[in-house]
């Protein structure tokens, strides 16, 4: 038997879903009659919450002795919700979840089979650890946790509430994990975190994220690809800014936490940045690295939006020059600032968001074409595709030019809408 991971939601979950694996095993959950499966959720929205439950349902359709455990954001925000589920064995909050002694809190260890759910106070957790993952199971590149928690209460977001404060991995930990990856055959390692632009603050000194980059670059000199998840522009330091310019093994390819391209909205949602300084931003990066790729999460029919403060979002797309857009129809969550203003209707909420997708298709595809007739080094992912340094999904003609995890050189002969195609460079020439 052994125990099977369900992942919703971030790249911070996927990696901590390599932990949850690893935490239960040790704990004994491989050897449980049935094995055990574990729903490592999101909250970020209500339809996440409701493909979380969905999911569990299932799982126990097709696992019927399995034990069910559920965690992560939803499991933290609303564990009577999934304590009442008749399909769960135990709930963990998202502390809780790291620790290997909390799996053994199931019936099956001798615990009361009454107190499945095992949720506390996640603003009390002033740390987080580092959890040596060697590989994650699947994947070319690695992720790593720098950071966890947000002292930030945008309008919108619950998130907070279900990660707590913002808090640090020292960076000597983040440095060893970065080594052991590299060394156990990953090229590329991607940093991240719930609201990564803030690591450091509580660290001794308050190192930024700049100054992470350049010591794990100089650290681990093997490290071919270092990347960066979802960064929040207002709070990029002129260490990292440098980092761009000078360090060619940190990719020009940047997720913007950008949300909405109108002041007044952004105002509403209590974000720290006007539409100018997202702009203003991105021009600078492309000045420090002209081959700089940006995408960015944008929220479609936030409360009180009109037609004219839409038109904003659909116009910050060319002005930033956005190729990778992440849309969210606005879905209001109980508990926040937000589900108590004015909504806009749900109708209306759907036709912005897809009018925003299709800009972000157009924007991509143009990206595609631009980059027909060079040269790009792609990150092989198998199947046949890799990702460029601009984060661009490529297909291979021909034979795959190496295995999982390399990174082959390639010529760019076109796209197909959605990817680039590319012919290795020796293939090519041969």
């Amino acid at each position: 038997m052994k125990v099977d991971v369900l992942t919703f939601g971030c790249r911070l979950n996927a990696y901590e879903s390599e932990v949850i694996r690893l935490e239960a095993e040790k704990a004994g959950l491989s050897a449980l009659e049935g094995g055990a499966v574990v729903v490592n959720t999101c909250a970020v929205t209500a339809e996440a919450v409701r493909q979380a439950r969905q999911a569990i349902r299932k799982a126990r359709r097709e696992n019927p002795d399995a034990r069910i455990i559920v965690t992560g954001c939803a499991a933290q925000t609303e564990p009577g919700t999934f304590g009442e589920m008749g399909e769960v064995d135990l709930v963990l909050g998202n502390e809780e979840k790291l620790s290997a002694h909390n799996y053994r809190t199931l019936p099956d260890f001798g615990v009361n089979q009454f107190e499945k759910v095992r949720v506390n106070d996640i603003m009390e957790v002033r740390e987080t650890a580092s959890h040596m993952v060697e590989s994650i199971e699947g994947r070319a590149r690695a992720f790593v946790q720098v950071q966890n928690g947000c002292d930030h209460r945008c309008t919108f977001c619950i998130i907070p509430y279900g990660r707590g404060n913002s808090r640090s991995v020292p960076m000597g930990a983040v440095v060893d994990q970065v080594r052991q990856l590299v060394e156990s055959g990953y090229g590329e390692v991607v940093l991240t975190g719930v609201d990564l632009t803030s690591f450091g603050t509580d660290l001794p000194g308050a190192p930024r994220l700049g100054r992470l980059v350049r010591t794990v670059l100089r650290e681990v000199p093997e490290l071919r690809r270092l990347r960066l998840s979802s960064i929040d522009s207002i709070e990029a330091d002129e260490d990292l800014m440098r980092a761009l310019a000078e360090e060619e093994r940190l990719m020009p390819h940047l997720h913007l936490s950008l949300q909405h391209g109108d002041d007044m909205i952004l105002k509403r949602m209590k974000r720290r940045h006007l539409r100018a300084d997202a702009i203003d931003f991105c021009e600078r990066v492309r000045v420090l690295r002209p081959d700089a790729v940006f995408g960015a999460d944008i929220i479609a029919g936030f409360p009180t939006e009109t037609d004219a403060m839409f038109e904003n979002s659909v116009k910050i797309v060319e002005e930033c020059g956005l190729t990778h857009l992440h849309v969210f129809p606005f879905s209001p969550r109980e508990g926040t600032p937000a589900a108590r203003m004015p909504q806009v209707a749900r109708a209306a909420v759907k036709e912005r968001a897809g009018r925003l997708r299709a800009t972000g298709d157009m924007a991509y595809r143009r990206h595609l074409a631009g980059l027909a007739g060079t040269r790009q080094r792609v990150l092989i992912e198998g199947s046949g595709l890799g990702r460029t340094e601009g984060f661009a999904l490529a297909r291979f003609e021909g034979e795959r030019p190496g295995g999982l995890g390399d990174i082959v050189e390639v010529r760019v002969t076109g796209h197909d809408g959605k990817r680039l195609i590319a012919v290795a460079i020796g293939q090519e020439a041969a």
